[in-house]
C-alpha cells in the first residue's frame, strides 16, 4: 500500500479539505469494485479510501504530516489503511447511492465502528518534558449492562423486523430510459439493525447504551509538545452490529513555565546579569529542567551572550537523547541608584571616555541565530 496519501489521492501537500474530497469522490468512484473493470480495482479503491480517511480529518492530517505512516511509541497510531470499512466511508461522503451504477452493497449491514471521543488533557512543561501517567474523565456511551446491549427488557428478546425481514435494508427498483436500477437504503423501521424491540430495556429504554463517566489511564510519552494529540485506542464508544469501539483521541495543553520557553527540543532561558557581573565575571545558579547548574560569566561578558548546556533539553519524542539549554544573557541597567552607586558610576565613566564606537561584528540577532542553528 502507498504510503504517501497525497500522492494516492494526486493532490499536493498544501491541497485544501475541498480538494482533498473532488479528488476523493473521482478516485473512488473510478475504482469501486461495483463497476471499475480494472483488475486492481478493489485494492485501490481501498488505498484511496485509506488516504481520504486520514488526510479528511484535521487531527489525523497533522499527525501524519509531522510523522508520515510511522506514528512515535505512545500515540498507537492511526490505523493507516484500514481503519474503516471503505465502503462506509463511500456511503458517508457519496450518501445512500445504492441504485448508482450499482454502487454500495448488497445484503445486510455489517459490522459499525463505534464514534470517536475527543477531549483536552492540562499538563504542565516538566510532564511535557519527561511524560507522565494521568487519568483522564470522559463520558460515553457503553453496553447497557441491564440488557446487554439487546435494548429489550429481560426475559424478551427482538424480534425480526417484518419490514426488511431481517436483512437492515430495502431495496427498490426503479426504470429508467437507462435501464432498471436497484435502491437499496437502511431500514426504516428497524434502522439497519434486522430486528425491533417489542419491550424497550428499563435502563436504557431499548437504545442498548447508556451513558457512563469514566476515567481512563493514558500514558504521556516524553518529549511532547503543545497542542500535539494522542490517540487510545478502542476507548471511544461501543460498535453497532458487534462493530469495534472507537477511539479516545486527547489533544495537550502545555501549560507555560515560569522561566522556560521551549524550541524544537532545546530548552531557553534569559537570564539578566548585573553591569558588575558583566564586566568582572561571576559564578552563577542557574535553574534546569534536572535542577540547578552552576554556570561560569567570563569577565567582559555582552548582553545577547548565549551558553549552552548540553544535553539538559527536551528528551526527543522520537529517537534518544535530548535537546540543550541556552542561556541567553541580559545585562540589566539598574533604573535607580544610590547617592554611593551613582558617584562609582561617575567615576568609572571618566575612566571609560565618552567615545561612541560603531560595532560592525556579529549581531545579537545573529548570534542567536548561530546558536539555534537557524
Amino acid at each position: 500500500m502507498n504510503d504517501d496519501y497525497y500522492a494516492t489521492l494526486g493532490v499536493d501537500r498544501n491541497a485544501s479539505p475541498e480538494e482533498i474530497k473532488r479528488a476523493y469522490r473521482q478516485l473512488a468512484r473510478k475504482y469501486h469494485p461495483d463497476v471499475s473493470s480494472e483488475p486492481d480495482a478493489e485494492e485501490k479503491f481501498k488505498e484511496v479510501n485509506a488516504a481520504y480517511e486520514v488526510l479528511s480529518d484535521s487531527d489525523k492530517r497533522s499527525m501524519y504530516d509531522r510523522y508520515g505512516s510511522e506514528v512515535p511509541p505512545g500515540f498507537g497510531g492511526f490505523d493507516y489503511g484500514g481503519m474503516r470499512d471503505p465502503f462506509d466511508i463511500f456511503t458517508e461522503v457519496f450518501g445512500n447511492l445504492g441504485g448508482f451504477g450499482g454502487f454500495g452493497r448488497s445484503g445486510r449491514p455489517g459490522p459499525r465502528r463505534g464514534n470517536d471521543i475527543r477531549t483536552s488533557l492540562n499538563i504542565s512543561f516538566e510532564e511535557a518534558a519527561f511524560g507522565v501517567e494521568k487519568e483522564v474523565e470522559i463520558r460515553r456511551q457503553e453496553v447497557c449492562p441491564v440488557c446487554s446491549g439487546s435494548g429489550a427488557e429481560p426475559g424478551t428478546s427482538p424480534e425480526t423486523c417484518t419490514e426488511c425481514g431481517g436483512s437492515g435494508q430495502t431495496r427498490q427498483v426503479q426504470h429508467t430510459l437507462l435501464g432498471s436500477f436497484v435502491n437499496i437504503t437502511t431500514c426504516r423501521r428497524c434502522n439497519g439493525k434486522g430486528t425491533v424491540v417489542r419491550t424497550p430495556c428499563h435502563e436504557c429504554h431499548g437504545s442498548g447504551r447508556i451513558y457512563t463517566n469514566r476515567g481512563i489511564q493514558v500514558s504521556i510519552p516524553a518529549g511532547v509538545d503543545d497542542k500535539m494529540t494522542i490517540r487510545v485506542s478502542g476507548q471511544g464508544e461501543p460498535g453497532e452490529l458487534n462493530g469495534p469501539n472507537g477511539n479516545l483521541y486527547i489533544t495537550l495543553d502545555v501549560k507555560a513555565h515560569q522561566y522556560f520557553k521551549r524550541r524544537d527540543t532545546d530548552v531557553i532561558l534569559e537570564l539578566k546579569i548585573n553591569v558588575a557581573q558583566a564586566a568582572l565575571g561571576d559564578t552563577i545558579t542557574v535553574p534546569t529542567l534536572d535542577g540547578d547548574r552552576q554556570i561560569t560569566v567570563p569577565a567582559g561578558t555582552q548582553s545577547g551572550a548565549i551558553f549552552r548546556l548540553r544535553g539538559l533539553g527536551i528528551p526527543k519524542l522520537r529517537g534518544v537523547g535530548r535537546g540543550d539549554e541556552l542561556i541567553v544573557t541580559q545585562v540589566a541597567i539598574p533604573k535607580r541608584l544610590s547617592e554611593e552607586q551613582e558617584e562609582l558610576f561617575q567615576r568609572l565613566g571618566d575612566t571609560l571616555g565618552t567615545e561612541i564606537v560603531i560595532d560592525d561584528k556579529q549581531g545579537f540577532v545573529d548570534r542567536v541565530k548561530e546558536a539555534l542553528g537557524l
